[in-house]
């Protein structure tokens, strides 16, 4: 039985992770480590904890005496690494936070894989290490910049970052890679498009478009709305990630991606026609509504969008080519658009109870109620 370190297992991607392994194979345990900062909802998790084959540890990334103490009490063979602060907006008021976690977390995850398996020095003087393990990092396409109307990110696109976010997950990559090359660690990259699901934290476009419609608000979008990325469901990102840390090639990069491009001002257009859809066909989701709203349902449409002012250094289109993980290893998006933000619209209107859990005004005081001591 192979034993995984999972940082970051609480938020969105690492959550979906964490139920796709425990779901697929018998034989892993995961070690699931979460500060439960904003986006760690232990809640996402709870079940699937059961001190066996899935263990919650509340703690830093940056903690390299924990880190230390789980790599050898546990006796880690593989490290994935979720854990970050991934919103562009919150790093743009405060980059030091995203230095320290995404930076400087990193490196300590990266120390301590190295000391724990570290067994000894070969004739070339690299270290070497026991069989079987890997460091994975899960990067981001934002950390190539910024595409024109044409062309593919590939893994040799030169990095770019125009955010704090970016900036940090890129450096991050750059550490990474010196782990490889400097000390011989077996490590891998998946850089990934927009991941979209469920349990996304709702300050993320789609359930903040999602919510605010459930409300009757507003539907903020950047600027004329023009602003293209490429979505992935994070099911298929998550086979991705499983696929390259069992069979992908030591030191390697891959590019994970949706084929799935679309205008930021689609997306809401789509949401909207969708969560009318659902409230048509399932009257009993109007209850979701304001009260004066839940008769007349001509109001889910185009006015309620808001054009705002835009993000400041905001990058005009990402996409992906995944040529590299098709051919290498197989992998492939199975899940198209259109599918999956139907799954996903559907997913959040019928799982309001975590929602709320996640939005609301004692978000934090919540956290500390029920986990203390966790």
């Amino acid at each position: 039985m192979k034993t995984y370190l999972v940082t970051g297992a609480a938020g969105f991607i690492g959550s979906n992770f964490v139920k796709y392994m425990l779901g697929r194979y018998d034989d892993v345990r995961l070690v699931c480590l979460d500060l439960l900062t904003y986006a760690g909802y232990l809640g996402t998790i709870d079940e699937n904890i059961d001190g066996e084959r899935c263990i919650f540890v509340r703690g830093d990334i940056g903690d390299r005496k924990l880190v230390d103490s789980l790599m050898k009490d546990y006796d880690v063979d593989v490290v994935v690494n979720f854990a970050a602060e991934s919103h562009v907006d919150r790093s743009i008021e405060n980059p030091q936070l995203f230095l320290q976690t995404n930076i400087l977390g990193t490196q300590t995850l990266l120390e301590a894989a190295k000391a724990a398996w570290q067994t000894g020095k070969g004739a070339d003087g690299f270290p070497t290490y026991r069989d079987g393990v890997r460091y994975h990092q899960v990067s981001t396409d934002e950390v190539y910049g910024s595409l024109g109307k044409e062309g593919y990110f590939t893994e040799n696109t030169p990095l770019d970052p125009h955010s704090p976010y970016s900036a940090s997950k890129a450096s991050a990559d750059h550490f990474v890679a010196a782990y490889r090359d400097t000390y011989h660690l077996p490590v891998s990259i998946t850089r990934c498009s927009n991941n979209y699901g469920p349990y996304h934290f709702p300050e993320k476009l789609i359930p903040l478009i999602l919510g605010n419609i459930l409300k009757a608000k507003p539907l903020p979008v950047y600027g004329k709305g023009e602003n293209i990325r490429d979505w992935l469901y994070v099911e298929d990102h998550c086979k991705a990630i499983d696929m390259v840390v069992r069979n992908g090639k030591p030191g390697n990069i891959y590019n994970v991606g949706g084929h799935n491009e679309r205008q930021n001002i689609v997306i809401v257009r789509t949401i909207l026609t969708l969560v009318r859809e659902e409230m048509e066909q399932n009257p009993e989701l109007r209850t979701l509504l304001p009260a004066d709203k839940r008769e007349d349902l001509s109001w889910i449409g185009e006015g309620l969008i808001t054009y705002v002012t835009d993000r400041l250094g905001h990058d005009l289109r990402y996409g992906i080519d995944p040529q590299k993980i098709k051919d290498d290893l197989g992998w492939y998006p199975e899940t198209d658009f259109e599918t999956g933000i139907r799954k996903t619209v559907h997913w959040y209107l019928t799982h309001r109870e975590w929602v709320e859990a996640v939005s609301g005004d004692d978000y934090q005081q919540y956290y500390e109620r029920m986990y203390a001591g966790r």
